[in-house]
């Protein structure tokens, strides 16, 4: 049985086995983590001393070239990924969106590094502006690479996405990185850390993997590192405490689960396609993934003269998905990642059934699809109906799974106010024919969401989804969401690097920028 090994100093450690890692779909043994415990002092000299020198021999324009080098090993490599992801409980659509998700972050990055400098490592952040009476003296803003190391602590629903989407404007930005994926899904992770490695293509030093626990890693770092975060919102406000944090001031970024929700505005009717959309977002986000995406739809928020129309239609709709095996044709959706995390969503579901209808889900007989799946961790698609809202746990408690709340409101307003229940969330769908209703939500949405889609016929057909985390656009959200931002095209690259005003004389400004002086 294969034992996991975490990549540290440049070379791999782990030779006894310790906890065992068991496949969603049969609960057979996949793999063991390590029993070696890992010298953190040692993995950050060897980011500090090998990678952020080899890092600096670089510049934005070659990192941008290895992304793109290593998106095009990763991905004429993908099936050996795949066929792992299937013990994660993905399907194949599933891990199309980790696997393929995860290459094209980096493909994507490495194009949008066409804006940056055509070499060199300084960014100008201008334009430049005059500080004095006669144009003698002006100052303007650089960006720089900070000269410190990245912690990457990643969730277990994305172990290749996962890390991914944080490594590639990390590395564009000029930092070395150290991953930690979560332990359930990590045998997905470490595949791809040594199909990494073994393309050559990145700097030496430029990425460590943790298998297991971060120890004192977090206790070690200094005022020029970052650490970012995903997982559960507990987790982040835990880490995001940490003494040696708060006193060094070191960035610490949190994308973490939230309370996400849809709207069916009341200009849409159930004869109107954009009825449909809904229904559809709100199915396809229960289970995608079986429902573990930190932006799935958790409420789903209907005018109260159509509750008793959507829950059918969902109701509907949820009864064709196949659950079961996924390597079996026609399995439309698999397994939770472990079966930890299948006992975490029955007790969430529990308490959300406080107060609240099943409309489908929690039936005594189900047995998903597969020979051995009595012994893995798949949940059946569970909806709820919670006729008062208002005081209902589903605007505090998140069933990490394929759950959802439907919830009335009357008036747009009422709506917005229960969204706003959730106190900060990654994404919302408002469904509306109208403009005058989007020029009115969004703006009042926009306060506690950090991405919003506007869906309607016009949108759907090119539409990415609800819960598609695009690295062209933020990633985050404010308050129960972690406040963090990810991903976002360039502005993650900014996140990342030193801003730094820069003064002088208008020659001396543009012989630190490589701009010709106003």
């Amino acid at each position: 049985m294969t034992t996991l090994q975490s990549f540290i100093a440049g070379r791999w450690i782990g030779q006894q086995p310790a906890q065992a890692l068991s496949s969603a779909i049969d609960g057979a043994t996949v793999a063991h983590t390590h029993a070696e415990a890992l010298d953190f002092g040692e993995a950050l000299h060897h980011a500090r001393s090998v990678g952020l020198a080899a890092m600096r021999q670089t510049d934005f324009a070659q990192r941008a070239a290895m992304l793109k080098a290593l998106a095009k090993y990763l991905g004429e490599r993908k099936e050996e990924l795949y066929a792992l992801s299937l013990h994660t409980g993905a399907t194949r659509a599933d891990g199309w969106v980790d696997i393929e998700g995860g290459t094209g972050t980096l493909f994507a990055y490495a194009s949008m590094a066409r804006e940056l400098p055509a070499c060199g490592n300084l960014w100008h952040e201008g334009p430049s502006m005059p500080l004095g009476k006669t144009g003698a003296f002006a100052g303007t803003h650089v960006l720089v690479p900070r000269g410190g190391v990245a912690v990457h602590i990643n969730a277990f629903n994305f172990p290749v996405w996962g890390l991914l989407e944080k490594f590639a404007p990390t590395f564009l930005a000029g930092l070395p990185c150290i991953g930690k994926p979560a332990t359930a899904t990590s045998f997905l992770t470490e595949k791809l850390v040594r199909l990494i490695h073994e393309s050559g293509i990145l700097p030496a030093g430029a990425l460590q993997l943790v298998i297991g626990g971060t120890g004192d890693l977090l206790d070690r770092l200094q005022v020029q590192d970052v650490v970012t975060f995903t997982g559960s919102a507990d987790t982040a406000a835990r880490l995001r405490v940490t003494p040696n944090l708060v006193q060094r001031s070191i960035p610490f970024n949190a994308e973490a689960d939230s309370l996400n929700c849809a709207i069916l505005a009341p200009d849409v009717t159930p004869d109107d396609e954009e009825f449909d959309l809904f229904v559809k977002e709100v199915v396809r986000e229960m289970t995608q993934k079986a429902g573990q995406k930190c932006t799935a739809i958790r409420r789903a928020l209907v005018p109260s003269q159509h509750l008793d129309a959507v829950a059918a239609r969902l109701q509907e709709r949820l009864a064709k998905t196949t659950v079961g095996d996924p390597r079996l044709e026609g399995v439309r959706m698999g397994a939770l990642a472990s079966r930890a995390q299948q006992r975490d969503v029955a007790e969430r579901v529990a308490q959300l059934r406080q107060g609240a209808e099943v409309v489908c889900g929690g039936d005594a007989d189900f047995a998903p699809l597969g020979e051995g799946t009595q012994g893995g961790a798949f949940f059946q698609p569970t909806l709820l109906l919670a006729r008062q809202p208002q005081q209902h746990a589903a605007h505090d408690v998140e069933a990490f799974g394929p759950v959802s709340t439907l919830m009335p409101y009357d008036g747009i307003e009422q709506a917005l106010a229960l969204a706003a229940q959730g106190q900060g969330s990654l994404a919302a769908t408002l469904v509306t024919r109208s403009h005058q209703v989007a020029a009115q939500v969004i703006p009042a949405m926009a306060q506690l969401h950090g991405r919003l889609q506007i869906l309607d016929r016009t949108a759907a057909p090119e539409a990415t989804g609800h819960g598609s985390a695009l690295p062209y656009l933020k990633h985050g959200g404010p308050g129960r969401a972690g406040g963090g931002e990810e991903l976002g095209g360039l502005r993650a690259v900014r996140h990342l690097l030193q801003r730094a005003a820069v003064q002088g004389s208008p020659a001396m400004l543009a012989a630190v920028t490589g701009d010709r002086p106003a």
